[in-house]
């Protein structure tokens, strides 16, 4: 156990009181036994990477506060058959920006879109990080893992994380801690070598592809698509900056919405949509059966379609850098997702503000929104 200090002063946020105890383990096998110490006590707990998404109550936390910080990136052997293929084993405690900072830096492709999200390695599989096209999916083999239900520290690949948009079974009840995760990335020496230059991975997002002058599909130099990145961050106010009120946020509040296709053509024409994918099953059908085959799998599906969240907050009236009277929480100046703390905010003063941007969405529109940190000792 080490003293306990304000959860205000280990998040982004800056809000949170000071928890009943406190760990923070240096290594993997330390963070193991300490953490298994701490659930014998069969006391309340929680975990705490870079706390980039974490907004926690001003009265502080009752239970442990296992803080994740070990280090350590390390290069696993891959098939010889797949010699483009570079595979890393990334200690859960590590920055999450400074590992995009080290694989672009290595010409390692597919998670420099991903660039500037704060936060750390083992908090990136619970919600799926994703931005500009990527997500951690794209990449995420495995996860090293301490269950909480048996103590025993097991092997999960991504396939049993159930990983989709901003969500995966660790956000679902899937109890325990990331200890480390795997990663397999393109190495793109040997394509360098013959194009003469490090391309990072197909552009898949218009606005990043816009930024950069080129098609959606197209491909850019590794550290180009990172620098746009990070400029595109910055002007929203996503990217860490002590001398920016703006970034003193827990990133995007919000999760854009996904309703079904019917109800999205009783909302506004303007709002921005984007369907998402029905996957529907393979199906093999013997030729004499064929006419006689009932509705193919999906055709009774609901199609889904992803809502923009920061055009519904806007047009319910919500503009950039609004404040309740008295507050020192207020929405960003820079981009209506992001709840921010203008300097010596409550925890209770920023659960205020969310609080009436989710009313004022579910009056206008219908729309129950969903918060994308996690809350600790607060309720909406």
């Amino acid at each position: 156990m080490i003293e306990p200090v304000a959860l205000s002063g280990l998040t982004t946020l800056r809000v949170g009181g000071v928890p009943a105890a406190m760990i923070a383990s240096a290594t993997e096998q330390e963070l193991v036994d300490e953490a298994l110490v701490v659930w014998s006590l069969d006391e309340d707990w929680m975990l705490l990477g870079g706390g980039s998404n974490t907004v926690a109550g001003d009265e502080g936390f009752d239970g442990t506060v296992i803080r994740i910080v070990t280090r350590g990136i390390e290069r696993l052997e891959t098939d010889a058959s797949a010699p483009d293929r570079v595979r890393l084993r990334v200690q859960a405690g590590e920055p999450w920006d400074e590992l995009v900072a080290y694989t672009v830096a290595h010409g390692w492709a597919g998670i420099e879109a991903l660039s500037g999200i704060p936060g750390s390695c083992g908090a990136a599989p619970v919600q799926n990080i994703g931005a500009y096209g990527q997500e951690l999916a794209d990449s995420l083999v495995a996860i090293s893992f301490l269950d909480y239900e048996t103590g025993e520290v097991v092997r999960l690949t991504a396939d049993a994380l159930g990983l989709d948009y901003r969500t995966s079974a660790l956000k679902r009840g899937l109890r325990g801690i990331v200890l480390a995760i795997e990663l397999e990335l393109h190495d793109t020496e040997r394509e360098a070598s013959v194009v003469g230059a490090v391309l990072g991975q197909p552009i898949q997002y218009a606005q990043l592809a816009g930024a950069l002058g080129v098609q959606v599909g197209d491909r850019v130099a590794l550290s180009t698509v990172r620098e746009t990145v990070l400029a595109l961050r910055a002007a929203k106010g996503m990217v860490l900056d002590v001398a920016d009120p703006d970034t003193c946020s827990a990133g995007s509040f919000f999760t854009n919405p996904i309703v079904s296709e019917n109800f999205a053509r009783s909302l506004p024409a303007a709002l921005p949509r984007w369907p998402l994918a029905v996957e529907v099953p393979d199906r093999v059908i013997a030729l004499d059966d064929y006419f006689g085959v009932g509705p193919v799998p999906g055709e009774d599906q609901v199609q889904l379609v992803k809502l923009s969240a920061a055009w519904l907050i806007e047009h319910a009236g919500i503009r950039r850098g609004f404040a309740l009277p008295g507050s020192q929480a207020a929405v960003s100046s820079k981009h209506t997702l992001a709840l921010t703390n203008r300097g010596g905010a409550s925890a209770e003063q920023i659960a205020e503000l969310a609080r009436y941007v989710l009313g004022r969405v579910q009056a206008d529109f219908g729309i129950n929104l969903q918060p994308e940190p996690v809350l600790v000792g607060l309720t909406l």
